[in-house]
């Protein structure tokens, strides 16, 4: 960024146009005439090299006065620094993708589909955090470790599906396990774990409430999400002989341990009923885990006036020095 310290002495530039008038003013009365009977000879003559050249010494001193206004302005340039000071949060998103997830009570999708919608939402909303995924049925694995690269995280995200038979069910404490797992190294100020499942621990080695007081321990906080709307979900079924039809399901959550897991971590239990509401679930979680950001702005400026100023010496002494050689006049 270029401006001036001192822009009032460039109201002094009003002398410029004054010495241009002036001159041409000066000029016209100084100029000398002669009568001569026939000037066809003297248009044939060409000017000199002086001739043409005669207003460069007074071209020389406006511009040399011109660059002492402008370094008297004392210009100067300044480039601006931050250094940003940041207290990140780690969080690990962990899905629940157990095939009940696939009751399309969250019109027009499924469980499992508005789920990473509202989740890829929540991740692009998020600046300067590590975001990591796991995903449980049956058992648990990480989709997506700690992370910064959050592109490479949507994609992972995108590729989530649901389990097969080998390993469906509901590992509740198995997911909770690995997403501590992955923030258990974390020097972060804060950790937590947005847990988002529809059904009943049924499988895995941990329960949910050994594995959230182990999240205690380390200073992880879970927030729980119940995902199913109230009563029955229409579950697809795929009939080899009359192809997909639709069955009602009836819907299972255990909230009272969702509430204690949430309880015992400092966390907070949310019922996700419908797209919507899930959407304003992941929007509230996100404004109460915010990273603070601390931005110091640093302006480093540069005096510029030294250049101007040795440019109009310059100048100045070529005139001087022209005026008393080359265009030197004899009185």
């Amino acid at each position: 960024m270029f401006h001036f310290a001192d822009p009032w002495y460039l109201l002094a530039l009003v002398i410029v146009p004054v010495m241009v008038f002036r001159y041409l003013k000066d000029s016209g009365i100084n100029s000398g005439k002669l009568k001569y009977s026939d000037i066809r000879l003297l248009r044939n003559l060409g000017q000199t090299v002086k001739q043409r050249l005669r207003h460069l010494l007074f071209l020389l001193r406006v511009l040399a006065i011109i660059l002492f206004i402008i370094a008297l302005a004392r210009p100067q340039s300044s480039s601006k620094e931050e250094k940003i000071t940041t207290e990140g949060v780690d969080i690990v998103l962990a899905m629940d993708v157990s095939s009940s997830m696939l009751a399309e009570d969250f019109k027009p999708n499924n469980r499992l589909q508005a789920a990473k919608i509202v989740a890829e939402e929540f991740i692009k909303g998020r600046i300067n955090d590590r975001i990591g995924m796991v995903v449980f049925a049956g058992e648990s694995f990480t989709q997506c470790p700690l992370t910064l690269d959050y592109g490479v995280l949507l994609t992972l995200l995108k590729e989530v599906k649901i389990a097969d038979q080998n390993w469906d069910g509901t590992a509740i404490g198995m997911g909770i396990a690995n997403a501590v797992n992955r923030l258990r190294d974390s020097k972060a100020k804060s950790k937590i774990i947005i847990l988002l499942t529809d059904g009943v621990n049924n499988k895995g080695q941990i329960d949910p409430i050994t594995a959230a007081r182990i999240a205690q321990a380390l200073k992880i906080k879970i927030y729980t999400i119940g995902a199913g709307t109230e009563g029955t979900a229409m579950y697809p079924v795929d009939d080899p002989v009359f192809g997909r039809r639709y069955v009602p399901m009836e819907v299972k959550i255990d909230e009272k341990v969702l509430k204690e897991i949430a309880r015992i971590t400092g966390g907070k239990y949310y019922r996700a009923t419908n797209t919507k509401k899930l959407r304003e679930i992941y929007k509230e979680i996100g404004e109460m885990e915010k990273t603070k950001i601390e931005v110091n702005e640093y302006t480093r400026y540069t005096e510029l006036f030294v250049w101007f100023l040795s440019i109009g010496l310059l100048l100045l002494l070529a005139e001087v020095v022209l005026r008393n050689t080359y265009f030197r006049t004899i009185p």
